[in-house]
This record gives structure tokens, C-alpha cells and sequence, in this order.
């Protein structure tokens, strides 16, 4: 085993001393950039980082003590056509769930290199573990400043507002790990952003240049908190290819189409190179439909945007509606096969909550093609046979919490112990188009709807029966929306045992009843910026 002193030695050797300007190509091009984290099982974690060259063996140095990193594990080193930079990926194995752990990558340019490891993880929660956590969830993230969403986009952000990578960086300490089901940087608008004059215009045969500058650029934004928290992602519409589908210039009257794609844009084959998430140890497929445990959670991730199987062709898939023309990534009904299977597996007494996310809703305030009715068709009969909990969506880009919902309809309980999934919908992370607007009159499953400000929600797992969830606004961290939902789940541990200290929502008895005998739709706080329903 390497001592730390070898790996200090090595490690400042491999490293040139530079000033980093973000978005600049470093002087040593195997500096590392752009850290992120992902669970890798109960007993392993994932982590990641790019650099401009490729490295011959990627190497995570780590320990529990921060002096030591005495541990280590070698990867992979990983690119594709056009593409600025090489993705490593090493996946350490052996570690102990629920313990913090210290990491360094190779090649990193340290002044000081007894003063080891910039960075830390903590390993996931063991399945039955039902200690109260947060986890914080995201979608719709695109780069934020003068290449994506600022004060001049559509929507409400000023000067003085945080950003929601900011908020979500202030805010670290607060939660175990992010989940971001989709629309991961938006570098495929680069085209429409340079038509409506927003970006300084390239020959469109040089489009790949600006697509892997905003692909870097929010990678290197997002690396304060991927860098700390894993980083769970799903598969969006906008990771498809490098032109969002297809692109019109009105003022040339040249309509672009997903053609116009080099080598290595199409196809998801960035998110795909870019990201490693624990399909193999769930039995899933690449980055597009896996699931894990987290303490009382079992978080499951699907694909809405191809595989979807049983003789319908998915939004992305070539003929699909979204004109994307990716995939399909499994043999036929692979993925309902799977989640089938991944639910009816699940221990509910161990992981009593069960939280699935897909990217398209089929349940939302606006009408048209957002509305995804073949994904519908495809999970929700799944969702309701195993007893999901709670489901989210984003795609559509405001806030919308509803009600728990079977066949459109809303659950007599509401949120005192439904037996539908309880459906959220959130969109408003933010990107350069700014916040979507809802179509009215609203469905009667709507509890509670904004369309005016950005934000990230995030859950609160109390125990085994109860579990919050907030919308968190970016720009000031308050809070806009809170509700509640009590499931009288069976586990091993009572609902007196809650030690939550973020929440004053009432909790069980010893009995699992609700200390009040309607939790439905509970709203602690609401302001006049969204619209509050009456139930």
C-alpha cells in the first residue's frame, strides 16, 4: 500500500503550479476538473472527474483520515468524437455505508501536499438505516451567467438573486446528495441561443465548439457541489443531441434538424460519457434506468425518453415526437421488465418509502406535447401495483405539487395515508428560456402551483411514516411550499422515535395513526407569488 507521502510526492510532481481561469484549458491538461460523485451500491461510490488529456490510470487516493490516503483505486479514461475533454470514472469498492471518507484524484496541483484531499464523500445510508436525512432534487439546471440564464432571460431573477447552483451550494450542509432527473446544462441550445443574438454567432460547422463550451462550463459550475454530494442524474430530452431536436432561423427561413450534429453529439453520448450511475449494481441499463437505497428510501430512476416499449415509439427515439432521434438503448420492453422486477424486490420494511423519478410528466397544468400520455400508459399501471410513494417529474418548467393521483384521478385521502403515488412537479431549476407558464383552468388534482420563480425542492425523510417536501427559492432560500404526506408504513422502527428538527409538522403516535386526522395538503408556508387550492 502507497503511503501518503509517496502519493503527496507524486501528486505535486505530476502538477504544474497556474492561475485557473474557469473555462480556460489549463496549462497542465491533466489537472483535474470538474469532480462528481455517484453511489455505487451500499458499499461504494463512483467517482469522477475530467481532464484535457487523457490519463493513462486514473487514480482516487482516500482514506477516512484526511492525513492518510493510503487507499487507493485505479479507472478508466474516456472520451468521444469532438469532445473538448476525457471523462475518468474509478468506482471504489469495500467502503463502509454511512462513513466519511477523503479523496484526491491524480494529478491534482496541490501548494501543500501534506495538507491532503480538498474533498470528502459519505457513503450511502444502509438499507433499514431510519435515521431522519434531506436530499435535495433539481431539474432543468442549464448554465447560469451571460451564457445561459441571467437578469436578461424570460422569468424572475435580478442582480440581487442567488442562482440555483448557488442556492444549492449554500445550502451543501443541508442535504445528503442531489438528484437531477434531466435537462443537464441545455449546450444544445447553443444554436438558438446564437439566433436570438444571445451568443456571439459561429459558423454552424464550428457549432460543436460552443456545445462543449457549455457543456464545461456548467460542469465547472456545478463542481462545488459534485464535488462534495453525489450526484444522481437521469436522462432529459436536452441530453439527446446538439440542436435540441431541431432549430428554426426565421430570419435566414432555414429550418436545422438533428443532422447537423458532428461525430459524438448525437445519440446522448455526452451524458452518457460523462456520467457513471449504478446501473450494474441494480441490474439497470448505462445511465438511463437504475435504482438505489438510501437509509428508509429506495430511489428508482426511468427513462421517459426512449424504451419505453410495448409498441410505442418513445418522445426520442427516431420517429418520436421530440424529432431527437436517440436510442433505444434496451432490447424490447427491457425497461418495465426491469422496474417490474426492481419493485416487487423492494423490502419495505427496510425501505419503506419508495420515490421513483421520470423526466416528462404525464400529470401537469399545461396541455399538448409536454404532456407525455404514452408514458402514462406505460408506468403508471407499475407505479400504482407496487405502491410508489411519491413521483416527480420535470420537463415543464414551473412548480406544481398535486395531489396523489391514480387514473387521473385524485386520492380521496390526499396526503393522509393515499394509497396513489403523490405526484411533483418541478421544473424551475432555471436555464436561458427562463419559467414556462400554466394553462388554465387548472386540473382538480392541482394543490399548489407557481410559475414566477426559480427553485429545487427538497425531502425530508422523518421516519418510516412520514416524509416532507419544500420548494426551496433559489434566489433568497426561503421557503414557498411545504407540505407533508403520512403512509402508514410497517417498519422497525416506531414514528415516536422521530428526531426530524427541520419540520414542525405533527408525526405519528405509537400507534402510526396521524396526530391529525387530515395531513392532506398540509401547507406551512405560502406566499402570493403561487397559487394556494383549497382542497
Amino acid at each position: 500500500m502507497r503511503s501518503v507521502f509517496v502519493v503527496a510526492f507524486a501528486l505535486a510532481s505530476s502538477a504544474l503550479a497556474q492561475i485557473n481561469v474557469p473555462g480556460a484549458v489549463p496549462i497542465n491538461k491533466l489537472e483535474p476538473l470538474q469532480h462528481r460523485l455517484a453511489y455505487a451500491g451500499p458499499t461504494g461510490m463512483t467517482v469522477s472527474w475530467n481532464t484535457y488529456e487523457k490519463i493513462d490510470e486514473p487514480t482516487v487516493y482516500y482514506g477516512t483520515d484526511s492525513w492518510d490516503l493510503s487507499s487507493y483505486a485505479t479507472g478508466e479514461s474516456v472520451t468521444f468524437q469532438t469532445s473538448w475533454t476525457w471523462s475518468n470514472h474509478v468506482k471504489i469498492t469495500g467502503l463502509k455505508p454511512n462513513t466519511k471518507y477523503y479523496y484526491m484524484v491524480s494529478h491534482t496541483n496541490c501548494y501543500n501536499c501534506s495538507e491532503l484531499s480538498p474533498y470528502a464523500f459519505t457513503t450511502a445510508r444502509e438499507a433499514g438505516d431510519l435515521t431522519p436525512y434531506t436530499t435535495a432534487v433539481v431539474i432543468d439546471l442549464g448554465v447560469m451567467g451571460e451564457d445561459g440564464l441571467s437578469t436578461t432571460s424570460a422569468g424572475a431573477m435580478s442582480a440581487e438573486d442567488s442562482t440555483t447552483i448557488q442556492s444549492l451550494a449554500r445550502f451543501i450542509d443541508g442535504y445528503d446528495f442531489v438528484w437531477h432527473p434531466g435537462d443537464i446544462a441545455y449546450a444544445d441550445y447553443w444554436l438558438k441561443e446564437q439566433i436570438q443574438k444571445y451568443l456571439k454567432p459561429v459558423p454552424v460547422e464550428e457549432g460543436y465548439k460552443s456545445y462543449n463550451r457549455l457543456l464545461n462550463k456548467y460542469y465547472d459550475q456545478m463542481q462545488p457541489v459534485t464535488a462534495e454530494r453525489p450526484y444522481m442524474v437521469g436522462p432529459g430530452n436536452h441530453e439527446a443531441n446538439c440542436d435540441n431536436g431541431g432549430t428554426t432561423d426565421k430570419e435566414k427561413n432555414i429550418t436545422y434538424t438533428v443532422e447537423l450534429c458532428p461525430e459524438g453529439q448525437t445519440n446522448f453520448t455526452a451524458y452518457r460519457d460523462h456520467f457513471r450511475m449504478p446501473s450494474a449494481e441494480s441490474g439497470g441499463v448505462d445511465n438511463f434506468w437504475y435504482s438505489w437505497d438510501h437509509g428508509m428510501v429506495h430511489y428508482v430512476q426511468i427513462d421517459t425518453e426512449t424504451d419505453l416499449g410495448h409498441g410505442y415509439i418513445a418522445p426520442d427515439e427516431p420517429g418520436g415526437s421530440g424529432k431527437e432521434d436517440s436510442g433505444p438503448f434496451g432490447r424490447l420492453n427491457q425497461q418495465t421488465d426491469w422496474l417490474e422486477k426492481d419493485l416487487a424486490s423492494v423490502d419495505r420494511t427496510k425501505t419503506p418509502w419508495v420515490i421513483v423519478s421520470a423526466h416528462r410528466p404525464y400529470y401537469a397544468a399545461q396541455q399538448g406535447a409536454n404532456i407525455c400520455t404514452s408514458c402514462r400508459d406505460v408506468f403508471e399501471p407499475i407505479l400504482l401495483k407496487h405502491n410508489v410513494d411519491l413521483v416527480f417529474f420535470g420537463h415543464i418548467h414551473f412548480y406544481e405539487r398535486n395531489a396523489p393521483i391514480a387514473n387521473g384521478v385524485a386520492d380521496p385521502n390526499e396526503l393522509d395515508n393515499p394509497s396513489a403515488p403523490w405526484y411533483i412537479l418541478n421544473g424551475a431549476g432555471g436555464h436561458y428560456d427562463g419559467i414556462d407558464t400554466y394553462d388554465e383552468p387548472l386540473p382538480d388534482y392541482v394543490r399548489f402551483i407557481q410559475d414566477t420563480t426559480y427553485g429545487w425542492s427538497r425531502l425530508t425523510f422523518h421516519n418510516c411514516t412520514h416524509m416532507t417536501h419544500e420548494f426551496i427559492v433559489s434566489g433568497n432560500g426561503t421557503v414557498l411550499d411545504t407540505a407533508t404526506l403520512y403512509k402508514n408504513h410497517t417498519c422497525a422502527m416506531k414514528p415516536s422515535n422521530y428526531t426530524g428538527t427541520n419540520s414542525t409538522v405533527p408525526i405519528a403516535d405509537e400507534n402510526g395513526s396521524s396526530s391529525l386526522n387530515a395531513l392532506s395538503g398540509l401547507l406551512v408556508v405560502a406566499v402570493a407569488t403561487g397559487l394556494m387550492l383549497s382542497m
